[in-house]
């Protein structure tokens, strides 16, 4: 009795041994599967795209990451689904798939070019920067974080150059609000636009013209100290602009008449000199 008893127990250790290795063989076998299933459904997606068909190519693409979610490939087919929409001009779904992207893989090395993807999906949208800065200012939130967080890549120096070109855009933005207020003679905001200006957007194009609107609105309001302050800013930075120029002759009257005069005597300098040629 007790020797059936044993082999039973052997028996069923044996039985149990057995179903546990092929549950794993089993196991690897749908594992694999799904990698191959995965593979495939990659390779259908990149053949999509190279067809030129975006839509198709990011729904396999998609299909390949929820088939194996735990291999390697599931990040890059998740951000190959952004890319397909990035590369035919759908900006607003690669951005929902980049921003995806991002919040689930925390940690994946190729969140520079994620983010890089998703400051130019906005970047690219760009149209007037006079009637709406939404874009400008993502785009712009996106190249911050990539010089932060990837000094050292080519990303961040794209970014960089990107971003003064976004700086000029919002001057411009700001300038343009500030003339508008200008024609309506409405100073005081007009003043504060073109101070704007001076202060956050002083290494743009626009800078030397706000200078030189201060000190004209200033003056023409009757503030002239104030006026004068601008005017010997703008004096020292940039002395030989135009808007200096223009600044010098409302700060000094007569200049007006003195430069008139010198181009009456250069004029008749002239006349002088082909009547004498005439002679020779």
């Amino acid at each position: 009795m007790k020797f059936h008893l044993v082999f039973l127990i052997i028996s069923l250790i044996f039985l149990s041994n057995s179903c546990s290795k092929e549950k794993e063989k089993i196991s690897i076998v749908e594992e694999e599967s799904l990698e191959m299933q995965m593979i495939k459904a990659y390779n259908e997606g990149l053949k999509e795209l190279e067809r030129g068909d975006p839509i198709y190519a990011s729904k396999k693409f998609n299909e390949a990451e929820l088939l194996y979610p735990q291999s390697i490939w599931a990040p890059r087919a998740a951000l190959m689904a952004a890319y397909s929409y990035f590369s035919y001009l759908y900006y607003s779904d690669a951005i929902i798939e980049l921003e995806k992207f991002l919040d689930k893989y925390k940690n994946h090395p190729r969140r520079d070019y994620a983010y890089y993807l998703l400051a130019l999906s906005h970047y690219d949208q760009i149209i007037d920067e006079t009637k709406d800065t939404n874009e400008i200012l993502k785009a712009k939130n996106y190249f911050e974080i990539i010089i932060q967080k990837y000094p050292n890549t080519d990303f961040a120096l794209d970014s960089e150059f990107k971003l003064e070109l976004i700086q000029e855009l919002l001057a411009s933005k700001e300038m343009y609000l500030a003339r508008y207020y200008v024609q309506r003679e409405k100073w005081i905001p007009a003043m504060n636009r073109f101070k704007k200006v001076v202060k956050d957007y002083d290494e743009t194009i626009y800078v030397e013209e706000a200078l030189h609107r201060l000190v004209e609105l200033h003056y023409k309001i009757g503030l002239v100290d104030e006026s004068k302050k601008y005017a010997v800013l703008l004096g020292y930075n940039y002395q030989s602009s135009k808007w200096y120029e223009e600044t010098y002759k409302i700060l000094n009257k007569d200049y007006i008449k003195i430069s008139k005069n010198k181009d009456k005597d250069k004029k008749e300098e002239s006349i002088i000199k082909k009547f004498k040629d005439l002679l020779k």
